[in-house]
Order: structure tokens, then sequence, then C-alpha cells
């Protein structure tokens, strides 16, 4: 497939119409204020699936983005990093991935394909561009980065709900000589000190790290493990038939549509994942010790729930994320913080989207293989109401092309 209809042309005239109003000294005396019909934030895999649809139906919109290039939130995570799924299963709607062969990706083959997605299909994203607020108010939703303010009727939130690392406030207590890191920040096992590390957390992240870790440290890993997948992943039968069936049933079976699916979602929310690559008795072959959960510190050591301390010099912390959505002033988080809305679309907030969530739809939602359906579905949305809009033009506020 070609390129898509460039719709970062209308972008390109509301920023050149900014500055030959405003003047060329406007950027660092003020935000230039722009006029966008859609915002997407985030230009991840989510972000760009999300760009490909809008960009077919012709629809402008700009994708922002917090990176210094496209497929950096692959690019900085553990050097050793590699993708559970299958190279059939890791491409977004029209571009398949490049690689071929038995070999799921690695972190860095995966960033390098969005970048070259994004080039592609010449998706108009701004990168360095950190969402600080978005607000709304006069019937516009007002997108607010370090250096602009974005005016646009549709905001599209395409980010999963793990955005900043979750350490417990105990850590604060340990030993200041022991080094911490979240899994996160960790890259490779050159980071550590020497002597004995802990990594805290029995998911998937937690055993990738210990495994890694076990041939240079002595290594402890404190958690009750969720559950393993009882197959090697990378054998033919798992790659060609187990993987077809557990795309199947993460797809179409444990999804809303299904009684299954309405019923596990909470607990599939709320636990890590099964072990997929690793296996426990991986970890015990390779000599990493198991031991109960963390609970605090205890003389500036990490304290177990059996009542030891741990002698360590570093500790990983693989217990993850807050959903960061804080940025969000808008009514549109339940009790727990997690956002509310029916299948991405935010009912209370018209004109307001998520695409990438945990579980959105379906438990494939936050994957590659799922995000291509949710976008669809969402961008289905925001067209019909575009359309609305432009049927009863009374309801809709005219646009304008700038703002100083």
């Amino acid at each position: 497939m070609g390129a898509l209809p460039d719709v970062a042309n209308p972008l390109l005239t509301y920023s050149n119409l900014a500055a030959s109003i405003t003047g060329g000294d406007t950027m660092e005396q003020h935000k230039v204020v722009k006029r966008i019909p859609t915002v997407v934030i985030g230009g991840g895999q989510t972000g760009l699936s999300v760009g490909f649809h809008l960009a077919r139906r012709g629809l402008p919109f700009v994708i922002l983005d917090a990176s210094a290039r496209v497929g950096d939130a692959w690019r900085n995570r553990w050097d050793s990093l590699r993708v559970f799924t299958p190279v059939r299963y890791t491409s977004l709607p029209g571009l398949p991935f490049p690689a071929r062969g038995p070999q799921s990706p690695t972190k860095d083959e995966i960033a390098d394909y969005l970048e070259s997605y994004a080039q592609h299909f010449r998706l108009p994203v701004r990168l360095n561009s950190i969402v600080q607020r978005v607000s709304k108010e006069e019937g516009h939703f007002l997108v607010e980065t370090g250096t602009e303010r974005w005016e646009t009727d549709n905001v599209i939130v395409a980010m999963a709900n793990y955005q900043h690392p979750r350490i417990p406030e105990f850590a604060a207590k340990l030993d200041p000589g022991t080094r911490q890191l979240h899994s996160h920040a960790y890259r490779n096992p050159a980071q550590l000190q020497t002597g004995d590390v802990l990594v805290v957390g029995a998911g998937n992240s937690a055993a990738d790290i210990a495994l890694e870790l076990a041939k240079t440290h002595k290594t402890w890993m404190a958690g009750k493990e969720s559950g393993h997948i009882p197959l090697r992943i990378d054998t033919f039968f798992v790659r060609q038939i187990f993987f077809r069936l557990l795309r199947f049933i993460g797809h179409h079976v444990v999804s809303l549509r299904t009684p299954i699916g309405r019923k596990n979602r909470p607990r599939l929310l709320s636990r890590s994942t099964p072990l997929v690559r690793v296996k426990p008795w991986d970890l015990l072959a390779a000599g990493v010790q198991r031991v109960p959960r963390v609970i605090g510190v205890k003389n500036g050591r990490p304290l177990l729930q059996d009542g030891r301390s741990l002698d360590v010099q570093t500790v990983i912390w693989c217990t993850g994320y807050h959903p960061g959505f804080s940025w969000l002033d808008l009514p549109v988080f339940d009790p727990t913080g997690q956002p509310q809305h029916d299948r991405g679309v935010v009912a209370n907030v018209p004109g307001l989207y998520f695409v990438g969530l945990h579980f959105l739809y379906a438990m494939s939602s936050a994957t590659f293989v799922g995000v291509n359906r949710d976008a669809i579905w969402v961008v289905k949305a925001l067209a019909a109401r575009e359309q609305r809009n432009s049927r009863f033009p009374a309801l809709a506020r005219a646009p304008r092309a700038v703002y100083s």
C-alpha cells in the first residue's frame, strides 16, 4: 500500500498562518495556539494505528509524542528484551513487519519498524511534545505542551495505562548505599553494583530480568507467581498452532462481548499476566532464589513477608506502573483512577477517546494483535461525530484557523 492522503498539509497551513499573523518571536514569548480537528496523544503502535485510520478517512490530525524519535518507548527498554508474539502478529495495518523467521522481534526491531511506519505513511507526528494538560472549555479541548496549545474538537489518548513507574513508599527507607532501579530504567547488568541483587516482582519483566542477572550476580526474586504458560513459545507447535489459538481466545472469547470476558475482566485488570517465555524451572536452574514478597524495610534492608531481611546491594523494582493520566483535567475517572469509557468512547465528555488501554475491549487490546480493531472502532465513532456536527452546524462551534 502506498502513501495515504496527505493529512499533514492542514497542520502545516495552521503553523504557517500562525507565524504570519503573530510574528517570528511569538514562540519565545508565549505558547502559540493552533487549531486542528483531532489531536492524538501518543506516537507508539497505538497512536500510529489510529493515525493510519484517520488518514484513510481524510480526517486532519496531529500526533503528539514525548519521545525524541518514533519508537523510543521500545528503544529505551532493557537491551535483551524480545516480544512474545511471532513476527506475523507484530504488524500494524497496511505495512507488514519486515522481518521473517521463527524468532520473535527484538525491542529495537519493533522501534525501527514503528519509525519506518510513520515515515511510510507520512503520519504527522510531532516529537518532543510532552502533553502537560488537557482541558475542555466552550465546547472545544485545549491540549497544552511545553511550547504549544492545540485547540481541537477531538482528543484520542493513544497510550497504555502503564505510564509512571510504581515504587513503594518504603523504598526511600533503604540504605542510601543500595542501588535502586525500576524495570523502566533497567538496561543491562552493567548498571548494578557488585554484590547480591533483589528483583521485586514475579511477573514477566521480573522473570526476564532475574534470569539475565543470575548469570553475573547472586539473584533473589520476591513475590508470588501468577501462573505460567507450560509450553516453550519458540517451538514450531507454539508459533504455528498455539499462538493462533491464544490469539483467537484473547481477541474474540475474552472480550466484553462474551459473558466469560465480562466476568474475568476485573481479575485480569488487577493481576499480573502469567509467565510466558521464562518458566519457574528456568529460574530454579539458573540459581535464582525465590522469596516471599517485600513488605517494608528493616535496618535499611528489604523486609520480606516471612520476617527475613536481605543484605543486597541492588534492588530492581518490577512493581508495575501508575496509569499516568494526571494531565487529563477532565471528569473521566472512576474511584480507582481508571478512565471510564465504552469501548474507548467517553460518553460524558464527547470528543474524548481512549485506545491502547489494557482490556479496553478484549484481553488483546493493548497488544499489536488487538490495537488495530480498537483503533478502527474509535475512529469510526469519531468520524460519525464529525458527520453529525457537519449536518447540524448550529450544534458545533465554527472552526477557526489560529488563535494568538
